[in-house]
């Protein structure tokens, strides 16, 4: 089974006290460069939330660092190129959808170059309506 992993189950996995940490971990914890994938901007966006977090959530940069090198020897992180984002950039253009819902078609477009079979995500009803073809593959850990 082919998994992708979107920026909001790396977040819970990383962090203890998230509400849905034990069941992103788990999923995470089953992952393996073979079968698990996850977006090059993921990566980013991974660093940005847990190094901003408030108060005693907020990891250390070299904290944060430390869990990016595990996601990247767990998964086989997936890059764009210039086509790529014009397609998902026009797809959701010719949907009338506009905004940040870009991001996580973004990853969409990742998962749907990685073959995934399952797209984990804790927005499931944001990565449906962004990115319609892979829908019946979007679900929670």
């Amino acid at each position: 089974m082919r998994l992708f992993f979107d920026t909001s189950v790396l977040v819970s996995a990383a962090l203890v006290q998230h509400p849905q940490h034990a069941s992103s971990l788990t999923a995470y914890a089953q992952a393996t460069k073979l079968n698990a994938f996850t977006s090059a901007h993921s990566l980013a966006e991974t660093y940005a939330t847990l190094t901003r977090l408030p108060g005693s959530q907020r990891m250390s940069c070299e904290e944060a660092l430390l869990f990016l090198e595990d996601v990247r020897k767990r998964l086989t992180v997936v890059p764009l190129d210039v086509e790529d984002y014009i397609k998902t950039i026009s797809s959701l253009a010719a949907a009338g959808i506009s905004g940040g819902a870009i991001y996580d078609a973004l990853l969409a477009r990742c998962a749907i170059k990685s073959g995934a079979e399952i797209l984990y995500t804790w927005d499931v009803a944001d990565f449906r309506r962004v990115a319609p073809e892979i829908a019946k593959q979007v679900r929670t850990p």
